[in-house]
């Protein structure tokens, strides 16, 4: 197969990410309208995003004009040529924003300049992982800077919040920032958080819990046990859809862990938007579309 089609699937793969929000998602949004007070503020703006969604949709055009930061995750067969796959994805990103599903969003951070292709340095984002596997598995979150604004990593003990090195001071630290968000980054959105690593693998691992479904739980029963009681806990705020008040502040939370080293605890909170646009697509060793994640 030619190479060309590594860079037309994933073209594919971001085209769809962009214009076309996950069904999980959708759903989620769905039922938190069908909760929320007719007529009340809330009903009205998960109606607005409601009709966005089927709009993008239908009309082939991003979901918001934020098209972010593209994150790819790559899992691949042992002793895959890696570089090949990098290249075809610059390229692929390249092409989407030249047919507009990607904003010229990627700025240099010395002198303001814009990276006119959304190619730079970091940009986009990739990580590798290598198996015993025959298949690649690509999954690309688009990350809005809205909703990476109101990411935030503590350090526990934190006296200030009265938390401890526990998971009840884990669950005090995120709700902190669901409460200091009042709703900016586009509630309701969707939690990931890791405890522990340190400052870099926490942020790194947090985003890595965007990757799992909505109805995904935790196979580690305190962990699923301290991610509804935290989504609980978070309605209960009364910050809303887009922090006009109501039933929803959040879609759900996600909670991964790391091992640390006895001198550091953290708790690292990052945050998506409504805009969940995370989509996945598994391709042959040749780079044909085997079926698409999601």
């Amino acid at each position: 197969m030619s190479q060309n089609h590594w860079e037309k699937n994933i073209f594919e793969l971001i085209r769809r990410t962009s214009t076309d929000l996950p069904h999980d998602i959708e759903n989620c949004l769905k039922r938190a309208y069908n909760r929320e007070k007719k007529g009340s503020r809330a009903s009205w703006s998960l109606s607005v995003i409601l009709e966005n969604i089927a709009s993008a949709r239908e009309k082939d055009v991003p979901l918001c004009q934020d098209t972010g930061t593209l994150i790819f995750y790559f899992r691949v067969p042992v002793g895959f040529d890696t570089n090949m796959l990098a290249s075809k994805a610059r390229l692929a990103v390249s092409k989407a924003t030249r047919r507009g599903y990607l904003r010229q969003n990627t700025i240099d951070s010395v002198s303001g300049a814009s990276f006119e292709s959304n190619v730079a340095p970091s940009a986009p984002v990739f990580h590798f992982e290598q198996g015993a596997r025959k298949t690649v598995e690509v999954i690309l979150i688009m990350k809005g800077g809205g909703c990476e604004n109101v990411g935030v990593q503590y350090s526990l003990p934190d006296s200030g919040l009265g938390a401890g090195r526990d998971l009840d001071g884990v669950r005090k630290c995120v709700l902190d920032a669901v409460w200091r968000a009042q709703g900016h980054g586009c509630a309701p959105g969707v939690l990931g958080v890791c405890i522990g690593g340190d400052r870099a693998t926490g942020y790194e691992h947090s985003k890595e819990q965007f990757k799992r479904k909505m109805s995904d739980k935790s196979t580690v029963k305190v962990i699923s046990r301290l991610e509804n009681k935290i989504l609980k806990e978070a309605q209960q705020l009364n910050i809303g859809p887009m922090g006009m008040g109501g039933k929803t502040t959040l879609l759900g939370v996600k909670v991964g862990a790391l091992s640390r080293v006895p001198a550091s605890f953290f708790v690292t909170i990052s945050y998506m938007c409504w805009a969940f646009r995370r989509r996945g697509v598994l391709l042959s060793s040749e780079g044909g579309i085997k079926r698409w994640l999601y």
